[in-house]
């Protein structure tokens, strides 16, 4: 069988203890016996190490952050493409969802294809609307409410009672166990983040986590359900397990068909000791565990990417319970030219 061409753009290669999706999105397509892919990193940091694994990625170009305007990154974005005609973008980070959602029907006419949520679907499942999210659906959310200064964070610490979740806008969580712990990590999460900042009520119990695809029509095109095995002092993933709980596959398959999410998604959850299952999170991308989920049977990025492409995709049916995955540390040696040649040209 005669793999098809294809370019792809791929962000998310900050592949350090806080990982970016891009390197294990780009792995499961290296491994599809569909595409033949050529691989455009886009970075935001000349040090994100998915540049420099040339065996995954073939070139990389620097783009702007998206705190410095959509309008630039955008803009950005179509320059690479005059230059290297890539057939579909993949973002991997909540921060620029925004811009290239809010730019799809640009990027649609100038021969880039995406995989997005719509606009109302990423915004509904932001962590300060999930209490309205989990109300319209009929899912349990812990009680949380967005603050932007300190006098509303002490208001819902008290009202929820310590220990308390304190989490950023887009990004980190903390357990503040006082008041004192709960100012010092609103000040932290609203330094990088902005605002507002979101005290949650904490659920005690297991992490549970699903990675899953959805069509854009109700149907979901993959789940797997996988439960953390070793968890980093920043609340990620360092190992975990596929497992068998059909109850979080009936609350992934009636959130995608009730929602129509159309792409990748993440959905966290606590199992309470009562075997109560709340939604904690839902992150609107492909998150950065997806490769279990390739090593299980189900290559979800293959899948989003015959999407994005309007090919015909067959829902996986099944994946393999008890496959693990276990991070490591690895040194990628480079040469200085290469890193000059990125910080002066912009491009590797």
């Amino acid at each position: 069988m005669n793999k098809r061409p294809v370019t792809i753009a791929v962000t998310g290669l900050n592949n350090i203890d806080s990982p970016g999706p891009g390197i294990p999105v780009i792995r499961s397509i290296r491994e599809s016996k569909m595409f033949e892919p050529r691989v455009i990193g886009l970075a935001y940091e000349n040090l994100e190490p998915g540049i420099y694994m040339h065996h995954l990625v073939d070139k990389t170009y620097m783009v702007p952050y998206p705190s410095q305007g959509s309008d630039a990154l955008i803009e950005r974005v179509l320059e690479i493409h005059r230059s290297e005609h890539f057939d579909v973008l993949i973002p991997n980070f909540d921060a620029e969802l925004h811009a290239f959602i809010k730019s799809a029907p640009l990027l649609r006419s100038e021969g880039i294809a995406t995989m997005l949520p719509t606009m109302a679907q990423f915004e509904e499942r932001h962590k300060s609307n999930l209490p309205e999210f989990g109300k319209k659906y009929g899912v349990n959310i812990p009680r949380s409410v967005p603050v932007s200064n300190t006098r509303e964070m002490e208001d819902a610490a008290n009202k929820y009672k310590f220990p308390i979740m304190v989490k950023g806008k887009y990004y980190d969580a903390y357990i503040a166990r006082n008041m004192h712990e709960a100012e010092a990590f609103f000040f932290k999460v609203s330094a990088k983040w902005g605002y507002p900042v979101i005290i949650q009520e904490f659920i005690e119990g297991t992490e549970l986590n699903v990675v899953a695809l959805g069509d854009g029509t109700g149907t979901t095109v993959g789940a797997v359900p996988m439960r953390k095995t070793y968890i980093t002092d920043k609340g990620k993933a360092w190992g975990g397990i596929t497992i068998e709980e059909p109850r979080l596959l009936e609350i992934t398959r009636k959130i995608i068909r009730q929602t129509k999410w159309r792409g990748g998604m993440e959905l966290e959850m606590i199992k309470s000791s009562d075997g109560t299952l709340y939604i904690i999170e839902i992150n609107p991308r492909i998150p950065a565990w997806v490769y279990l989920a390739t090593g299980a049977g189900q290559n979800q990025p293959e899948a989003l990417l015959k999407l994005a492409l309007g090919m015909e995709t067959v829902p996986f049916t099944d994946y393999e319970v008890g496959k693990m995955f276990i991070r490591y540390s690895y040194d990628l040696i480079i040469g200085i030219k290469e890193f000059e040649q990125l910080t002066m040209n912009g491009a590797l």
